[in-house]
């Protein structure tokens, strides 16, 4: 198994990059492929190269985070990000981990490996574990901003299909994202969405208010990537919150430093980004993970896991593999005529 890893992407590229990357040959016993500018990364790694499953692809041009992500794929064909991805179309590499620029992963990814037949709209989904016993998977996370029910749908299905294999839950709980638990809760996408999901044979278990989020209720909960992109963001800010607070405790007096750590730590360690690795993206042809811009060694390390874990599981095989058909649409209860 090569997993080729994006070397120039990311705030702490190449050096926190190499560290997450040997740290996960070691510990996964995989191949690793450094993807970046040559020169620099057989400066850092070559020591680890003679005893550890580690090559370097070069590829000099870097893809920033301010560059259009349609120009920059484009005309940087011999970006990390553009040559990693192409790793995974030509079987050269069975994934490919970046925490460089979401949108040129994105578009790179839709635009070479291209999408599961069936599916109209691949999805980010993130691992949420701020309860640590029952952690769900969050869908979409901004890859598609504007959804129909039919897309949150197949959300759903490939959310389902993630968590089935990957944590080993043989029927995982499916719920919807919304401003209320009752049925008729939320905007037209909700609540259409909602009915969509009804009719499904997914084990539907309505919906799911933020504030629920962290009682361990669902499995995957579904959304569209404007409001799935906001919780994440959420969710990381009050990580950093609770980072410097801890840190702050840290420089008061023993007894304040002790009560203030108390289950204090393992909830900052659930819920911040340097810990967590990625996000997978499913409904495309091939494992593509997204790591966050500031990741360091230790979520590289978790990212190439989460990669392996996708691939030891067939994931991608799987969705690619089953069968998405159109959902059971509700109709306007004033007309009778289907929703929009």
């Amino acid at each position: 198994m090569i997993i080729a890893v994006d070397a120039s992407g990311g705030e702490y590229a190449p050096h926190e990059i190499v560290k997450g990357a040997v740290k996960a040959a070691q510990d996964f016993n995989i191949g690793i492929a450094l993807v970046g500018k040559r020169e620099i990364l057989h400066v850092q790694a070559r020591r680890y190269m003679k005893d550890l499953d580690i090559t370097i692809v070069d590829a000099p041009e870097v893809i920033d985070d301010a560059e259009s992500p349609i120009e920059a794929v484009t005309k940087k064909q011999n970006s990390s990000i553009v040559v990693g991805v192409q790793m995974v179309k030509a079987g050269k590499a069975a994934a490919f981990v970046s925490a460089g620029s979401t949108g040129a992963v994105m578009f790179a990814a839709f635009a070479m490996l291209g999408r599961v037949e069936g599916i109209e709209r691949p999805a980010i989904g993130s691992i949420i574990t701020i309860n640590i016993t029952s952690p769900f998977l969050l869908l979409d996370c901004g890859a598609n901003p504007n959804c129909r029910p039919k897309h949150l749908l197949q959300f759903a299905q490939m959310g389902n299909i993630y968590v089935r294999e990957v944590f080993g839950v043989p029927n995982p709980r499916i719920a919807l994202l919304n401003n209320g638990e009752e049925e008729k809760k939320g905007n037209q996408l909700a609540s259409q969405t909602y009915q969509v999901l009804k009719a499904s044979e997914l084990n539907f278990v309505g919906n799911i208010e933020g504030q629920n989020l962290s009682k361990g209720v669902a499995d995957v909960v579904v959304t569209d990537g404007f409001t799935g992109n906001i919780v994440l963001k959420t969710l990381e800010g009050v990580g950093e919150a609770f980072l410097k607070l801890k840190n702050s405790g840290q420089q008061a007096s023993p007894t304040d430093s002790i009560q203030l750590d108390v289950g204090f730590g393992s909830l900052v360690k659930r819920i911040d980004y340097r810990e967590s690795g990625g996000a997978c993206l499913l409904g495309l042809n091939g494992n593509v993970i997204i790591s966050h811009g500031r990741s360091q060694a230790k979520a590289i390390r978790n990212a190439i896991g989460m990669a392996k874990q996708s691939i030891d599981r067939n994931v991608c095989q799987i969705i690619q593999q089953s069968k998405f058909t159109e959902p059971v649409m509700p109709t306007n209860e004033t007309n009778g005529e289907p929703g929009t």
